[in-house]
């Protein structure tokens, strides 16, 4: 990304800084605020993509808004409609089927970072982890960011492209802001738990451990999301 000033936009679209230039921004760079957004939980099921708002909200012209709606379309986030595009609503079905699948990708990421994590990678990972056991369980931004941040990078020390790849597809029903704010602060309490099992194994090379304690953690999520998915 070209060098620039740095700004964070302060709507609905991203929560993540992007760097303004004379050139405009990428389509990528509209790709991944529109991605986080859908995915965090900022933009909901059904709710309508302006091309022209998103245009000025991202301080760009029409075509990398187009282009990342392509994108977006691709991943299955987003639906085409009479007059444009509206993040598309997944039935209870479909994000079951979502979540099992990730039960059994994040539990291999968490079987190989064991082996193949560096020490630089499980060093990041405990220092993610610590700095969750600090959060207020009704920081809800926080929890979540936090939360991807784990498992990104216990993704990032499985050193496994294609699994990465696979695990980023499948994170349409991550974890999000809504979810969050659903549930109670002993859930929270529970996670943080699980949590501590998954980095204990990986730190200590235990991949059978890592592998059942992170699949676990994904299945229980799942529960939790099919819970609140019908609440208000």
């Amino acid at each position: 990304m070209p060098d620039g000033t740095e700004i964070v936009l302060s709507d609905r679209w991203t929560s993540r800084p992007l760097v303004d230039s004379t050139a405009g921004r990428r389509s990528s760079d509209v790709y991944e605020g529109l991605r986080d957004a859908i995915v965090s939980g900022k933009l909901r099921p059904n709710e309508p993509l302006i091309e022209d708002d998103l245009a000025k909200a991202y301080m760009v012209s029409r075509t990398p808004i187009r282009e990342a709606f392509q994108k977006l379309s691709r991943d299955g986030l987003i639906v085409p409609r009479k007059r444009g595009w509206a993040v598309r609503e997944f039935t209870r079905a479909e994000v079951q089927e979502n979540y099992e699948i990730r039960a059994d990708l994040e539990g291999l990421a968490a079987r190989l970072a064991t082996t193949r994590g560096s020490p630089v990678h499980k060093s990041r990972i405990q220092q993610i982890h610590r700095a969750r056991l600090s959060l207020n369980s009704f920081s809800v931004v926080e929890r979540v960011r936090s939360n991807r941040d784990l498992h990104d990078a216990i993704a990032a020390a499985a050193q496994n492209n294609k699994l990465g790849s696979l695990i980023f597809a499948t994170g349409n029903f991550y974890f999000n802001q809504r979810t969050a704010a659903l549930t109670s602060a002993e859930s929270f309490e529970r996670a943080q738990i699980e949590h501590e099992e998954i980095v204990d194994a990986i730190v200590r090379g235990d991949p059978d451990r890592a592998d059942v304690a992170m699949r676990a953690h994904i299945l229980r999520a799942m529960t939790i999301w099919l819970a609140t998915a019908d609440t208000p």
